[in-house]
């Protein structure tokens, strides 16, 4: 049986453009996970120094093919050329951040308990701190084919924490996927790093070996629920379990108050269409469920987004699983008794993978929150709600990534945060969810089903995951990493109880 061949095809018209690479076979993945496996005996011994400079020379080589990169992403994602290039700078900023994270040193946790009594009695030394945990697996995402992909913020956390990466390619991008991984393993070649640093895999079988291989430590993904849930079965059926970092499913709830109605209901319809239709509906942050309340304010915004959605046209989706499954959700959440369109934009022509906008309707009398999941793609489900409604309708709600309450300085909203705050891990106020900061602050996870740990993928902790705790306990100091000694003051560390930083004079503070 012939090896199946992974195309790119371009999603306006649906048509192959070229074969990019065939099925990863069963030993060129084992060839892949052994070099991963000896990259990471390096990788692991290499100073903090060495780390910043792998991922900093990572940064200069992407940022140098700029150029190649867009373009190539422009034609196999149907992604405008202005989100790609935003995006690509947000991945070099990304690559250089989690450098400058390495560099500080902070997130090693470094812990120095001196022997000595205690109220217990006698102590022994202890020193702890955080080492990486082994290759890691990478899933591609369809929507970020840079930021969550082959260069993305898994694929740059693990190698800041000195852990070798494997991605599985997605089949929305693999072209794209093939030349950043070749600009990611020439830069990690001058740099220093061990062939295997970063390796790449094609085909759904390969990702599925790729998550039960012994050499693998940790699975990041970004994906659908069912898609999720796929890969934890296969990692539950693993002689040794590993962690699972899934990012799944979000509704991500907007609360707009009777006062944000009446003051400044236009520029909300405004923004929410903007943010439900950006990149044709396909972030993971995209509000799905949007609660006005009744009366003539909330009539008049639902009306106006409504003549908004009807001006928009057809939106290209990344692929065809991804339309199928917009169509199909579309569908469902229209046979929900109550619910009604409010307005449709323009009607795909042609081939390709176009859908139509779209802003649905329903009464809080009518709702029945478990019948609404995340719809991928430009459609969101509008909740008419009396000032009685919603703090059930809130209770109701599963778990996302975001919430977000558009209020006035006149409102109490207190006891809505209150509701809101165990369903997010992010809550905004006067804004829209989509569009995620790369920064030391930012948390991108929430409760199930948005991910299935309490762990960010975006932000600088993400480097946590692909990291676990280990105590030396009266060890020789031969033996002890660099930070674990006394006479190391340059990063941050918790000494007897104490929290030493370095001083700009370069001693230690203690606080």
């Amino acid at each position: 049986m012939s090896a199946e061949t992974i195309v790119s095809i371009d999603p306006a018209t649906g048509i192959e453009v070229e074969e990019v690479a065939t099925a990863t076979s069963r030993e060129e993945l084992e060839e892949v996970c052994r070099s991963a496996a000896a990259a990471f005996a390096q990788l692991a011994e290499g100073d903090r120094a060495f780390r910043g400079e792998l991922l900093r020379t990572m940064a200069d080589a992407m940022a140098a093919r700029q150029a190649d990169i867009v373009s190539l992403g422009v034609r196999e994602t149907g992604l405008p050329r202005a989100r790609l290039e935003g995006e690509l700078t947000r991945t070099v900023y990304q690559a250089r951040l989690f450098a400058d994270v390495v560099d500080e040193g902070g997130h090693l946790e470094v812990t120095i308990d001196h022997a000595g009594d205690t109220p217990m009695g006698p102590r022994p030394d202890l020193r702890r701190m955080l080492v990486p945990t082994g290759p890691v697996a990478v899933f591609g995402a369809s929507n970020f084919p840079l930021a969550f992909s082959v260069p993305g913020g898994d694929t740059m956390s693990a190698l800041a924490a000195g852990c070798p990466v494997v991605v599985k390619a997605h089949d929305s991008h693999p072209a794209l996927s093939v030349m950043t991984q070749g600009i990611l393993s020439e830069a990690a070649y001058d740099a220093g790093a061990p062939p295997g640093t970063i390796g790449l895999v094609h085909g759904r079988e390969a990702g599925a070996r790729l998550v039960r291989h012994p050499a693998i430590s940790a699975v990041g993904f970004t994906g659908s629920l069912d898609g999720g849930r796929a890969l934890m079965r296969l990692i539950e059926q693993r002689p040794t379990p590993i962690p699972f970092f899934g990012e799944l499913a979000s509704l991500n709830p907007v609360v707009v108050t009777p006062a944000a109605a009446a003051a400044r209901g236009t520029t909300l319809a405004e923004d929410l269409v903007l943010s439900l239709t950006g990149s044709g509906g396909q972030l993971c942050t995209k509000p799905g469920l949007v609660l006005v309340p009744q009366g003539p304010a909330g009539d008049a915004l639902v009306n106006a987004a409504g003549d908004l959605i009807a001006e928009r046209p057809a939106a290209i989706l990344l692929n065809e699983r991804i339309r199928d499954g917009y169509e199909e959700t579309s569908a469902e959440l229209r046979r929900i008794p109550g619910l009604r369109v409010v307005a449709e934009g323009e009607k795909p022509s042609g081939t390709g993978f176009a859908v139509a906008p779209r802003l649905l309707a329903v009464e809080a009398r009518d709702l029945v929150v478990s019948q609404i999941g995340e719809c991928f793609g430009p459609t969101t489900v509008v909740v008419r709600y009396a000032e009685a409604d919603l703090a059930g309708i809130i209770g109701s709600l599963p778990g996302s990534l975001t919430a977000t309450i558009h209020s006035e300085p006149t409102e109490d909203i207190r006891a809505t945060v209150r509701a809101l705050l165990p369903k997010a891990g992010r809550l905004l106020f006067n804004g829209f969810p989509t569009g995620v900061s790369v920064s030391w602050a930012q948390h991108h996870g929430g409760p199930w089903p948005a991910t299935n740990s309490q762990h960010t993928s975006v932000g600088t902790t993400a480097i946590r995951r692909f990291l676990r705790p280990v105590t030396w306990q009266s060890a020789p100091a031969e033996v002890l990493p660099q930070e674990l000694h006394d006479a190391y003051t340059s990063i941050p560390r918790r000494v007897d109880g104490r929290l030493v930083v370095p001083s700009p004079a370069g001693k230690e503070d203690a606080r």
